[in-house]
């Protein structure tokens, strides 16, 4: 028996632990994220952020583009 409880102990860990702390912290901000940092800290956060969007709609468009392609066989 402690063997199957230690299954569902591990399995609510694994699936709630997570959620419940991101949830308490709330949703992540950008605004002000690197305050107090020097300007050239700024730019290259803010440079970075960008090519992080940019590098997440590629991926989008990638996928969207092969199931369109999968559709049309």
């Amino acid at each position: 028996m402690p063997r199957a409880a230690n299954r569902v102990g591990r399995w609510f860990h694994d699936t709630f632990h997570d959620w419940f702390f991101r949830s308490m912290i709330g949703p992540a901000q950008t605004s002000n994220a690197v305050h107090g940092a020097d300007r050239e800290a700024r730019e290259q956060w803010k440079a970075d952020l960008a090519a992080r969007q940019r590098f997440t709609r590629d991926q989008r468009e990638r996928k969207r583009l092969a199931r369109e392609a999968a559709r049309d066989r």
